[in-house]
């Protein structure tokens, strides 16, 4: 029996953002999948029905995969893809396997010979990099800094002595309820001329892709609470 593919499924970044963001692959995959493994099941249902692509929610087997999946559980979720299943794996947002436990699908499937198949869409991490004006030849994704205040201010100082030693453009981003604090830390702990590059909400209706100079930032006032955005420095 030939096996199934691994799907990695874009999801949007902004709600009622889908019939601009989202492909007709992508759509295409999604009318024809009946087997998931995604990170929130009542989100997922909700993102599928938004496309009217006329799937019976009820009808769809689902399996949840996030941050607390134990490593030993990915070789049973995956079982139907050995018995000729497709599987679509789905993000809570953008694209699966960046910043997201799908990449334990992923890495999986390759150890099992399962082709894994990834479906373009909306990624906050590129779509920043993109819109910031920085280095596209070098640059490095860090996911979530530290929480500790102290751990978080080295790490900032980190990645800009980094960033000018490399030429590198540094992403990272944040909880959404700790961005004000996060950019106070930026604030107070990278040099006056490092520029820094806020996006926010990207691809809704209040996207907002803005790169200044700290000393710049400083000057301007701007409110991130509880909006999903993504940083990005680079030192010169």
């Amino acid at each position: 029996m030939p096996k199934g593919k691994l799907f990695l499924i874009p999801n949007v970044l902004a709600e009622n953002t889908s019939e601009s963001v989202i492909t007709p692959q992508v759509k295409e995959v999604i009318s024809k999948t009946k087997v998931y493994l995604v990170e929130n099941l009542r989100t997922t249902r909700r993102y599928i029905s938004s496309l009217k692509l006329g799937v019976n929610i009820e009808e769809l087997h689902m399996e949840i995969l996030d941050k607390n999946t134990a490593p030993e559980t990915i070789n049973r979720l995956m079982q139907p893809l050995l018995n000729g299943a497709d599987i679509g794996v789905i993000s809570e947002a953008g694209c699966p396997g960046i910043a997201d436990p799908g990449a334990l699908a992923v890495a999986h499937a390759h150890s099992k010979g399962i082709q894994v198949v990834p479906l373009s869409g909306p990624s906050s991490m590129f779509m920043a990099l993109m819109g910031s004006g920085f280095s596209g030849q070098s640059f490095a994704f860090h996911g979530y800094l530290p929480i500790d205040k102290r751990e978080r201010s080295a790490a900032l100082r980190k990645l800009e002595v980094e960033s000018l030693k490399e030429s590198r453009a540094q992403i990272f981003m944040e909880t959404p309820f700790r961005n004000n604090q996060l950019l106070e830390d930026l604030l107070s702990n990278l040099s006056p001329q490092t520029k820094l590059c806020i996006a926010k909400n990207i691809t809704g209706t209040d996207e907002l892709i803005l790169t200044k100079t700290i000393a710049e930032w400083k000057k301007h006032s701007i409110d991130l609470h509880k909006i999903p955005t993504v940083f990005v420095l680079q030192s010169f």
